[in-house]
């Protein structure tokens, strides 16, 4: 296959990849409001935990590098608490 086409394909999978994360962080309101129903904070650090984890253990599984996805949900994880406080009012996003 010629590299423009990889590239090509790489490119979609790129756009695929910011949506869901765009659907991710939208999400970050409910799980506010959720949080904010039982008195919660917006850090859980056991729940972070969690999806850490787990994201670890099925990208083993799928035979990428655990680790790296690791880091990549700390991004996300990371992401979802600065929009929560930044929708709480403490934040610094716009």
């Amino acid at each position: 296959m010629p590299l423009k086409e990889v590239r090509a394909k790489i490119e979609k999978i790129d756009a695929q990849i910011l949506k869901l994360i765009e659907q991710r962080t939208e999400l970050a309101k409910d799980v506010l409001d959720a949080k904010r129903a039982i008195a919660m904070p917006i850090n859980d650090v056991e729940q972070n935990k969690m999806v850490l984890d787990r994201a670890a253990n099925s990208a083993t599984e799928m035979g990428l590098d655990g680790e790296s996805v690791k880091r990549i949900f700390e991004i996300l994880i990371k992401m979802n608490i600065e929009r929560q406080h930044e929708m709480s009012g403490e934040g610094n996003l716009p």
